[in-house]
């Protein structure tokens, strides 16, 4: 038993007693004890079927001689908190998430593994930085993606949900219509169908080799995932038995490949906040520039949903992750290493690409650079980020617009609404930052706007807050320096121009150096007084950084 991890405390007399008060018996003290971290509640459709996992996992850990010990931690539907002030809530879920975790593994201290049962945006990233920062064998099972919806015969998302709202405000669709695509879009449990953040996490959470071979496209209401359940119960006592702990896993050839993994599938932009502070807590630095030059040499192989027709049930039946890794490893791009079923190159030595329509091979991919690109420039200094997979093929490297600028998601969607946004037009969504939100909200509702307005190729947005994984066209977050800090992005003024230059990777507004000097010595802008003490706590925090 890892005593620095786990002490003796089921010794302790009183501790004892109450373990026998939760109803174990004298030769249960000598078993494993396996903590398993539900993220289950009635709320978030990705998380309504987790229980039933839950119990899979805790019967086949009985099974296996081991004593398992729920808890749950909390989850936000992004999807549902998208649009209004709840959206700020989101991200600052993620480290209380992870905090939650290590309180209870560290409190009860009686724990020799943990099964993790996750999904949803921040919800699978909180418990990936608990699982390193605990260090204890480990595994997951995610959620599942849920099957697309249909309407009109054809595959649909709950990106199409959020473009009703503008085509009905522009007299596209009727009411009738509006009601039905929302009816449609989404037809039970599981996470989203697209490629947004919840899938690609548990694609990245595959590609670590945390999750067993292929669990990450497994839906949530097939039957395959209650298998996966059951395996996943049994392989954390082997783990447990062989000593293998989180770390021994999450190395930085593990991150590498990851991070690979990420670009060929082009994931969500929102990975890029998420897989760099998982790597830190591993111990491994990734900075902007670095992943630039992994997405420089790793082609996009695959287009889902946004950025396509296809769904996650599509990429299911191609072959899955293990197919994706597959074509990255025919190209060199990988690097073996220990995974909680094996190593990774044996585990995908059968893998096999059975469509590739929807699994480039590594000879003819989309394109040679990855689906996810990081932007400098003088309006971020510090790096942007645009997910260059939700752009059509054919999309000019150089984009130079009118800049529109706007000091909150509600105004610029107001914007947009009213039928006031036009060809070349660059909307500028700023004071929506971790700081300045603060918390960085999603805006999903303004892009999907647009692509419903038909502008995905006329039209960019750029923010210091963040946009959806259901977010495609020319859509530039994550802004740094934010400007509720100083950054150049709050002293732009309407009307100016803004020059985004792909190939380079630069994002400029095109005004004198003297004239940005002069902006930058300005005073900074007092930050928004709060009503949340969550949002104060979190806001210090990052100030704090």
């Amino acid at each position: 038993m890892n005593t620095k991890n786990n002490p003796q405390v089921r010794e302790f007399p009183a501790a004892k007693a109450l373990l026998y008060a939760d109803g174990l018996k004298k030769e249960d003290f000598k078993k494993k004890f396996v903590a398993v971290v539900n993220a289950y509640n009635d709320i978030v459709p990705g998380h309504i079927h987790l229980k039933e996992l839950g119990e899979e996992v805790k019967k086949s850990i009985r099974e296996e001689g081991g004593v398992p010990f729920e808890f749950n931690t909390i989850g936000v539907c992004d999807g549902i908190a998208m649009g209004h002030e709840g959206m700020k809530f989101s991200l600052p879920s993620r480290d209380l998430i992870a905090d939650s975790i290590e309180i209870m593994i560290k409190a009860h201290g009686v724990f020799d593994g943990i099964v993790f049962i996750g999904a949803c945006d921040k919800n699978l990233p909180g418990m990936l930085l608990a699982c390193a920062r605990l260090n204890l064998p480990s595994i997951f099972i995610t959620s599942g993606p849920m099957k697309p919806g249909k309407y009109k015969g054809k595959n649909v998302g709950v990106k199409l949900a959020f473009e009703a709202k503008a085509l009905k405000d522009q007299n596209k669709i009727n009411n009738e219509e509006y009601e039905n695509i929302i009816c449609s879009a989404c037809p039970g449990a599981g996470t989203c169908a697209g490629l947004y953040t919840a899938n690609s996490m548990a694609c990245i959470t595959e590609a670590l080799g945390l999750s067993l071979n292929g669990c990450a496209t497994v839906h949530a209401l097939d039957k395959e995932k209650k298998e996966y359940a059951k395996k996943t119960g049994k392989k954390i006592l082997e783990l447990i038995e062989k000593g293998i702990k989180a770390k021994d896993i999450m190395t930085q050839t593990a991150f590498d490949n990851a991070f690979r993994l990420d670009m060929a599938i082009g994931a969500s932009t929102n990975t890029m906040l998420h897989l760099p502070d998982i790597a830190k807590e591993a111990g491994f630095e990734f900075d902007l520039k670095q992943i630039n030059e992994i997405s420089k040499n790793t082609p996009n192989l695959t287009k889902l949903d946004p950025s396509s027709n296809f769904f996650m049930i599509d990429l299911h039946e191609s072959g899955g992750i293990p197919a994706v890794l597959k074509e990255l490893q025919k190209g060199n791009l990988l690097k073996d290493t220990l995974c909680v079923d094996g190593v990774l190159f044996e585990r995908i030595e059968n893998a096999k690409n059975l469509n590739t329509e929807i699994i480039k091979p590594i000879t003819s991919p989309y394109s040679k650079e990855g689906g996810i690109a990081i932007l400098f420039g003088n309006l971020a200094k510090e790096g942007s980020v645009i997910k260059t997979a939700g752009l059509p093929k054919d999309f000019p490297s150089i984009f130079e617009g009118t800049a529109r600028v706007f000091n909150s998601e509600e105004e610029v969607t107001k914007f947009i609404e009213n039928e006031k946004v036009q060809k070349g037009d660059i909307l500028l969504i700023r004071f929506e930052g971790k700081i300045g939100g603060p918390g960085m909200r999603e805006m999903l509702y303004p892009t999907a706007s647009i692509s419903a307005l038909k502008l995905d190729k006329d039209v960019a947005l750029i923010t210091d807050g963040r946009f959806s994984g259901a977010t495609k066209g020319l859509s530039i977050g994550h802004v740094e320096p934010e400007s509720a800090i100083g950054g150049l992005i709050g002293k732009v003024k309407d009307g100016e121009k803004i020059k985004i230059d792909l190939e380079n990777k630069t994002i400029d507004l095109l005004i004198s150096e003297e004239e940005i000097q002069k902006r930058l010595e300005e005073p900074k802008p007092e930050l928004k007084k709060l009503d949340s003490k969550v949002l104060e706590n979190y806001r210090s925090s990052i100030i704090k950084k």
